[in-house]
């Protein structure tokens, strides 16, 4: 995994994304999966940070050290310390998170997956073409514009879905 600060052109609103690969990053931000979580905006880019690199196993420096476990019970510190660079989630902001996802699957549960075709799709509902019914895919930023300027009501999820032919 690795992490990316990301931020929103318009509102500047910072945020973290975390992905696969940078190439995984790349194309969820060419497919217009990435949105921000405050304003919506398709616009969101890399923000500028500093590497996280942890010291080499077998080095010791002035370096800030990891974060390490705290002095056991008995208070000697003799049990090993664990060392980790995961990020901790607060509890409140993991409730926030794991609500909104419920809330999203709730939502997709009666919505059919159309891919890439959504743009498509989605016009064909507008104009009466193919009958009414919830749909969720993949549109491109330029394809959102061009929807909302046709007056097609779309609406970014605020998590990201996994393709059904991708799940386990």
């Amino acid at each position: 995994m690795i992490v990316f600060d990301l931020v929103c052109q318009p509102g500047g609103h910072q945020f973290e994304g975390w992905f696969s690969s940078s190439s995984d990053y790349e194309t969820q931000k060419e497919q217009g999966l990435l949105s921000c979580p405050s304003c919506g905006t398709l616009s969101v880019g890399k923000a500028v940070m500093a590497p996280n690199v942890g010291a080499k196993g077998n080095q010791r420096s002035g370096a800030a050290e990891p974060v390490r476990s705290a002095p056991s019970e008995s208070g000697t510190g003799a049990e090993p310390a664990a060392v980790s660079n995961v990020v901790e989630v607060p509890a409140k902001y993991q409730e926030l998170l794991d609500l909104a996802a419920k809330a999203q699957a709730k939502l997709l549960e009666k919505s059919e997956w159309v891919g890439d075709d959504f743009p498509e799709k989605a016009r064909e509902i507008h104009y009466g073409e193919a009958d009414e019914k919830p749909i969720h895919g993949i549109a491109t930023p330029d394809d959102a514009a061009a929807l909302e300027d046709e007056g097609i009501d779309i609406a970014a999820l605020p998590l990201p879905v996994t393709p059904p032919k991708s799940q386990n």
